[in-house]
């Protein structure tokens, strides 16, 4: 999993409610389980007309939010099922952070697991961002995890708050397998001992 530490991008400007994993990523498209390729279809509801052509109405079908590596939408961002494709597509397709006031709790964990980072912040901040946003792409935002802020195009900082085990793992870019990993040594030391103990379990 890819480190996160700090990030200065395009934010794009989502202003709705109750967007659920379908809408990230419809059903349809779940015909995978590598994490590649579901950044085509992020938002397909949202972005390509029933004829297939684009929607250009929508966000990240314009400049510069085709580029978006920020995205900042309002309450229950996530809610619906449990599939972790939903984060696959977006981190496909460029978005490494979400920010919105609260987020559905499978989704917010398989963001985790996968290097998006959740950002939770007040309704009211996230409006601000999403102005801010609306200014193009010479207004970038900055979302430092070090130091727990996301930081406005105008210089001001808004701290955040992340669970400190989740923040260690997203800094160092360990998913379950990278901490697992962790511990090679001991589990390697386990099989040896094992294997001489019990020789017959490796033949």
């Amino acid at each position: 999993m890819q480190a996160f530490t700090k990030l200065t991008g395009i934010a794009a400007p989502l202003p709705k409610a109750n967007v659920d994993t379908d809408q990230i990523i419809p059903a349809r498209f779940l015909k995978s389980i590598s994490r590649l390729g579901f950044g085509k279809n992020l938002f397909a509801n949202f972005r390509f007309k029933e004829d297939g052509s684009e929607n250009p109405d929508f966000v990240l079908n314009q400049e510069p939010y085709r580029k978006a590596e920020v995205l900042i939408a309002f309450e229950n961002f996530g809610c619906g099922s449990s599939r972790e494709h939903a984060p696959w597509a977006l981190l496909d397709f460029g978005i490494r952070c979400v920010i919105a006031p609260d987020f559905a709790d499978i989704f917010n964990n398989n963001c985790f697991k996968n290097g998006v980072l959740p950002v939770r912040l007040p309704r009211e901040i996230c409006e601000k961002l999403m102005e801010d946003a609306k200014m193009g792409g010479n207004a970038r935002i900055s979302v430092d995890l070090e130091r727990q802020v996301v930081v406005r195009p105008n210089g001001e900082e808004i701290p955040f708050q992340t669970d400190p085990l989740r923040r260690h793992l997203m800094l160092n870019g360990l998913d379950d397998i990278g901490q697992t990993m962790q511990h090679a040594p001991a589990i390697d030391g386990f099989e040896d001992r094992q294997r001489a103990a019990q020789p017959w379990l490796y033949t």
